[in-house]
């Protein structure tokens, strides 16, 4: 069926999407019997949740509603729960809506729980519970100032900086620059005002986050942090108005806390490797992240920290939801001690490109095919998610969306030139395999 994205579930809102959202209530209700609930700031936030939370209800589970709130604080709450549910479609644009969920260590729910939604809800296999057994929704409230009150106890000394916040008007428009500002930080917000309207493109790209940009060198930051919808993701401009990559920010992080061993995903860059770390890679997806965590943790091998180039970051310490604002809370500790620019100069980086080209998975099977050839000119083939081709100079990783019907294309080298050639060469296996696909189909 393929209800679950890399990230939870995310479509349009629309009707149908309403009725997805009862059935998957429905299902996730039958199996667990108490769930904490908020959402993110999006105009259909209110029908959304109403959905799901007649599903729970229905099924026999209870809710407590939480209201506004970003998925770090649900996933810090969880922990008094069976599972916790979050209404967002993260940085996806305002149009769409989606369903997180996680277990009461705040990783999203693995492969086993997905599936048993799934199948629930194309089955149409859940069933309502007898009437006077309905659950019953409660509201819950403080679990924002619990999650800023964790994340204190980290942070003990007071931090003298100015920091640009820039919420994007999503659910952590009110929680960092609170967490901030109780850490002694000077906090200048920009669009930290919900109104359920984004002021800007909900990704933090660097593309989207000029105004931060702009504002940091205006009022002479000392850095500027920026969220998605709901704030499971970090993006940071240093001192001097640079947007900082997601890679550098798993480096400069790792280094600040000495981690030794780390979980990312393919698409991290190859200079986390060179480094000196202990790494594991996983399929791209934050849930994937999680997922590696908590077997490492049951194994006894409990690796230190999660990370993923989209800016989301793991602290096991705390939970295995990816957490943007502890990440920002550590950032600002960091930036304290010496101009961020500083640091982040000192990491080698490498040119990387990335795109994407329209194609379904019928498409990407003949890619692989193709691909299978390039192993015999020197490349090695991991097939941990997609195709991933490692040659000794860079690499080039060929994979389907989890959210959309696009292959997307990485690649990353030692010189501009190269990662160029990679790309190229990735960009137009699938543009021939496409090709030969429609031609098949006339």
């Amino acid at each position: 069926m393929g209800l679950f994205g890399s990230s939870g579930i995310r479509a349009v809102a629309d009707k149908a999407f309403l009725q997805l959202a009862f059935e998957v209530g429905l299902a996730v209700g039958g199996s667990y019997a108490s769930v904490v609930v908020g959402f993110d700031t999006r105009t259909s936030g209110d029908a959304v949740r109403y959905a799901f939370l007649s599903g729970l209800l229905s099924a026999g589970a209870n809710a407590s509603w939480a209201g506004v709130a970003p998925t770090p604080t649900i996933g810090h709450a969880a922990r008094g729960f069976d599972a916790g549910g979050v209404i967002t479609a993260s940085h996806n644009p305002p149009e769409y809506n989606g369903i997180k969920l996680v277990n009461p260590d705040g990783s999203a729910f693995d492969a086993a729980q997905r599936e048993l939604i799934e199948r629930a809800v194309s089955g149409k296999s859940a069933v309502t519970a007898p009437w006077e057994r309905f659950g019953k929704c409660t509201d819950r409230p403080g679990i924002i100032e619990e999650h800023v009150a964790r994340i204190l106890t980290d942070f003990p000394g007071k931090l003298r900086l100015k920091a640009v916040v820039d919420c994007g008007g999503g659910a952590a428009s009110e929680v960092t620059p609170l967490m901030l500002t109780r850490l002694g930080c000077k906090v200048i917000p920009l669009n930290c005002e919900p109104t359920g309207h984004f002021p800007r493109p909900v990704e933090p790209t660097p593309e989207n986050l000029g105004a931060l940009m702009k504002a940091v060198k205006t009022e002479k930051a000392d850095l500027g942090i920026a969220h998605d919808g709901d704030a499971d993701r970090v993006a940071i401009v240093d001192d001097r108005g640079r947007f900082v990559s997601a890679d550098k920010l798993m480096v400069v992080l790792a280094r600040h806390l000495h981690i030794k061993t780390l979980v990312t995903t393919v698409d991290a860059s190859m200079v986390i490797d060179e480094l000196g770390f202990e790494v594991t890679r996983t399929r791209v997806g934050d849930a994937f992240v999680s997922d590696e965590l908590r077997r490492s943790q049951r194994g006894g091998r409990a690796a230190e920290f999660g990370a993923e180039s989209s800016g989301c970051f793991i602290f096991p310490q705390v939970s295995l939801c990816p957490d943007g604002i502890y990440a920002a809370a550590t950032i600002a500790q960091i930036a304290a001690q010496q101009p961020l620019s500083e640091i982040v100069d000192k990491i080698p980086s490498y040119p990387l490109r990335r795109g994407s080209v329209p194609a379904d998975r019928a498409s990407m099977a003949e890619v692989e095919r193709l691909q299978r050839k390039e192993t015999e000119a020197g490349a090695s083939l991991e097939t941990t998610d997609g195709l991933r081709l490692v040659y000794p100079d860079g690499w080039l990783l060929i994979r389907p969306s989890g959210t959309e019907p696009r292959i997307r294309i990485t690649a990353e080298a030692r010189s501009e030139q190269r990662a160029r050639a990679i790309y190229d060469f990735g960009l137009s296996t699938i543009e021939g395999c496409v090709a030969a696909q429609d031609r098949a189909k006339r």
